[in-house]
């Protein structure tokens, strides 16, 4: 799927594309509806299962166009609160994970962007084999149709937040937001959707352009230039000052309030001092906080802060006015943190 030479994936195309490339091909306008019904509605990656699609068609598409699949090859369930994760392979391979979380408010799964990643954040595992490739806007969809087959539960929210940094494939992100919320298609509310970021700062002007109703959450973690190079590599290009107007930009041009992700860790970045120049940074762009105990990665070495030291760091943030909420933290007995699951499978499979 990553070579460029490989056939046109029909299911990345967006309704108005694949019905210009089906005309093309010699069928009429209507096929590409029921075409499109089926991917994305019924979420029906194989050709075979279209049954109001002549035989003769269905063999030419695949002869002529890639369908996408999307298998999964492992699965966790955590017995503390019933979060699912899962390890998904491409159709050359590729693995990338999903996670499948109940909250009161719905379900929500968790999916990729990239097959690994290259941005190089120290307390994330996605980054510890690299980047490989970008998904498609097809595999990507593939990632929550698949949840959704393999439980057999609705997925109401949508989170961009797992392997790969989503600005660094722009251009498939962009299509997968537009056709996830097609009223044609899987039809989700954009306002259910949150795509994560550790600061691309140019491609957040750009997204801000999009005019998507989305939450966009700033992977923060730090509110120094210095400890934030310390824990993040992106910030050797990008100022805290840079994200601050870009996040301003984004909220003037969108009218959405930016989420600041901020990763807690135990002795790094979870002092009063820290809650007070986060708060600053947080009223002056009018930001909710999301606050993250991080997920321990051993190659890392970085450990949560307790529950009171949690609870201390938002009371703090709340004196300066800021909405605060912590996270729930879910999956602790599976390799619940970001590219944990896809990591030692990838080091099983050296062995």
């Amino acid at each position: 799927m990553a070579d460029s030479a490989a056939k046109t994936d029909l299911r990345s195309l967006p309704l108005d594309r694949l019905q210009a490339v089906l005309v093309e091909a010699g069928y009429p306008k209507f096929r590409a509806k029921q075409l499109y019904q089926w991917m994305h509605v019924k979420g029906v990656d194989r050709y075979e299962e279209m049954t109001n699609l002549p035989k003769a068609m269905k063999e030419d598409l695949a002869s002529r166009f890639a369908l996408c699949k999307v298998r999964m090859v492992d699965r966790q369930i955590s017995k503390l609160d019933g979060t699912q994760k899962f390890l998904f392979a491409m159709d050359d391979d590729a693995l990338v994970e999903a996670v499948f979380m109940k909250y009161q408010f719905g379900n929500s799964v968790c999916i990729s962007s990239q097959v690994g990643c290259r941005m190089g954040c120290r307390f994330c595992a996605s980054t510890l084999d690299g980047l490989q490739r970008n998904l498609l806007a097809g595999e990507m969809l593939g990632e929550v149709y698949g949840v959704e087959k393999i439980t057999g539960e609705k997925i109401s929210h949508v989170v961009v937040m797992g392997t790969g940094e989503p600005l660094d494939n722009y251009d498939n992100l962009v299509a997968f937001l537009h056709m996830l919320t097609d009223e044609n298609g899987r039809n989700l509310s954009m306002r259910n959707v949150t795509v994560s970021t550790c600061g691309i700062v140019p491609r957040i002007y750009d997204l801000a352009k999009e005019n998507l109703s989305i939450t966009l959450a700033l992977s923060l973690h730090a509110t120094t230039d210095e400890k934030r190079r310390e824990i993040m590599p992106i910030a050797n290009h990008y100022t805290i000052a840079q994200l601050m107007e870009a996040v301003e930009a984004y909220f003037q041009t969108t009218g959405r309030r930016v989420t600041f992700e901020y990763s807690l860790i135990a002795g790094v970045n979870d002092s009063k001092e820290e809650a007070d120049a986060l708060g600053e940074l947080a009223r002056k762009a009018s930001a909710h906080v999301n606050l993250i105990p991080v997920n321990p990665v051993k190659e890392r070495g970085y450990q949560h802060p307790d529950r009171q030291a949690v609870e201390a760091f938002q009371v703090q943030l709340e004196k300066h006015g800021i909405n605060v909420s912590i996270r729930r933290v879910l999956g602790r007995d599976i390799d619940g943190a970001c590219g944990q699951l896809r990591h030692r499978v990838l080091r099983e499979n050296q062995g």
